[in-house]
């Protein structure tokens, strides 16, 4: 499926992590977890992992150094192929029910205090922020959601303050984070 891509290059198979070129290889998809503890000493490559046992993957939460994502072994192949380059990108992507149970299982959890960011959006907020997360432009936003160009700023803004970063880019990273965004 990835080869059939023409911005991604398959460079190679394998079933041992230790045969992995770091020089020509950009993001692993790691179809076995049972490699998953290896990865510690491969932090120059993004890695997404097609599994639905999630144990081995819970030490990627706190790598902060590499790009990773978790999608089911049945994601379809425009799923594979918008993680791929995702993880390539630098950002962490997963199927929305895998990551929720995955930050559940790493100690963290999807807090229902009232200074839960993920409760602190509104609706508008939720829909803003997934529209960035398919890279649309500020004036793009405004035309999908029938709204102003300033409102979409005045939200941005919001979204910012309310999520503590300082960039689209950023704001997204944290929206996927926090599984707000599901790609």
């Amino acid at each position: 499926m990835l080869g059939r891509q023409s911005d991604i290059q398959v460079v190679g198979e394998t079933v041992d992590l230790a045969s992995v070129n770091e020089n020509e290889t950009e993001v692993v998809v790691l179809a076995s977890v049972s490699s998953a503890r290896l990865l510690e000493n491969k932090p120059s490559f993004a890695v997404l992992f097609l599994t639905d046992d999630l144990q081995p993957v819970r030490s990627m939460l706190n790598s902060s150094s590499q790009a990773w994502g978790v999608l089911s072994p049945d994601a379809t192949e425009d799923e594979l192929v918008t993680a791929v380059r995702a993880v390539a990108e630098g950002l962490w992507v997963g199927a929305p029910g895998l990551v929720g149970d995955l930050l559940r299982m790493s100690g963290r959890r999807e807090s229902t205090s009232d200074d839960s960011p993920i409760e602190l959006l509104t609706a508008r907020e939720m829909e803003v922020i997934q529209l960035m997360a398919q890279g649309l432009a500020n004036k793009q936003i405004a035309l999908r959601l029938g709204i102003s160009e300033h409102t979409v700023k005045f939200h941005l803004s919001s979204l910012y303050s309310k999520l503590g970063t300082s960039s689209r880019t950023e704001t997204v990273k944290r929206g996927i984070e926090l599984g707000l965004i599901s790609l």
